[in-house]
């Protein structure tokens, strides 16, 4: 069994549902802060599985361990964290408390209870503005752009000292780039509260009339059209790879007690490629502005995922034009658009 925190959002859903489908029995600890019943709704659907669910903030130690004492699961995937790049900018101190207290206190029942595998959801940001293009596991982290960033390496560093120092607990980071699209069945995708703070919802949201107009954050970065680069990947390779990465443990073909993959698709797209395509591929046309750069944005990042490839097995195998259209399936599907 595999405990699933932040198992109602964006990626924790689909996430879940590759573990059903991969013969996992799974347990969902959410509360709810950003997310919805939803997704836990549209898992069961697609699943066909009662999936349990438990409402718990993952900062409230002692209801977190209530859940560690009714379920024997022996894998954590450890999602729930607030994850918006400019809020955390303007209001650091929400995301030191809520995303490091949140790490330690699941870490600590680990130990306590005797759990051996958890699965962190890290992310690209660690690396900040890299020197090098792409960036490997051994690219080293810049300091980082802003609060949300930081608290990915610093959650790594919890993960790392404590795989390290406590027998028995294995750990491996997935440093993940831009998940993008929605399951193809469109019952379960990204589904924000209030004001899209990732670039592929406001685009969906844009094209459904919920939203006036998109802002493509600059045009004058040193890039080929001048918006910035970043590595998409589809949100159903993402949850994949949590898969394999729970089985390596399992299976024990881990080659250290803390391991760190990057989760990306090798390749380079820029926000302005990414408006142009949505539009392609749906056939839609977006009213969209060039607004001023945003706080905490970094110029250019894309993923090496040989690592990924080569030791777990994995590698991203969706079409960028299909991720796509099952963005706009989904918000069409949420919208009740024909």
């Amino acid at each position: 069994m595999v405990l699933v925190s932040g198992g109602a959002g964006y990626i924790g859903s689909h996430t879940t549902v590759e573990l059903i489908e991969a013969g996992y029995d799974v347990v969902v600890a959410d509360n709810l802060s950003n997310s919805d019943m939803s997704g836990v709704e549209g898992v069961r659907k697609i699943t066909g599985v009662e999936v349990p669910f438990v409402q718990v903030d993952c900062c409230d130690k002692e209801a977190l361990r209530e859940v560690f004492k009714k379920y024997d699961f022996d894998s954590v995937i450890h999602f729930a964290a607030f994850k918006a790049v400019g809020e955390s900018v303007a209001d650091p101190m929400k995301y030191y408390r809520n995303n490091l207290l949140s790490m330690m206190n699941v870490v600590d029942l680990m130990r306590e209870y005797k759990r051996q595998n958890i699965v962190f959801s890290s992310s690209a940001t660690v690396y900040g503005e890299a020197e090098e293009l792409p960036v490997t596991e051994q690219t080293p982290r810049q300091a980082a752009t802003s609060a949300y960033g930081n608290t990915k390496q610093m959650c790594e560093d919890i993960l790392r000292d404590a795989v390290t120092a406590y027998e028995g607990l294995k750990g491996i980071a997935l440093r993940y780039f831009n998940p993008i699209g929605a399951h193809p069945s469109a019952l379960i995708g990204e589904l924000p509260r209030g004001v899209p703070q990732n670039l592929v919802p406001f685009i969906t949201q844009t094209a459904a009339g919920i939203r006036e107009c998109l802002s493509v954050f600059g045009n004058d970065y040193p890039t080929p059209d001048g918006s910035c680069l970043r590595d998409y990947i589809d949100v159903v390779d993402l949850a994949k790879a949590h898969v394999v990465a729970i089985e390596r443990m399992i299976e024990g073909k881990n080659k250290a007690k803390y391991e760190i993959f990057n989760i990306g698709t090798g390749n380079g797209v820029s926000v302005l490629e990414l408006v142009e395509s949505f539009q392609r591929v749906n056939d839609l046309k977006l009213n969209y502005k060039i607004a001023p750069r945003r706080a905490g944005d970094v110029v250019a990042i894309w993923a090496d995922t040989s690592l990924a490839n080569n030791e777990l097995g994995w590698r991203a195998e969706r079409e960028l034009d299909d991720t796509l259209r099952s963005a706009w399936a989904w918000e069409k599907n949420i919208r009740g658009i024909k």
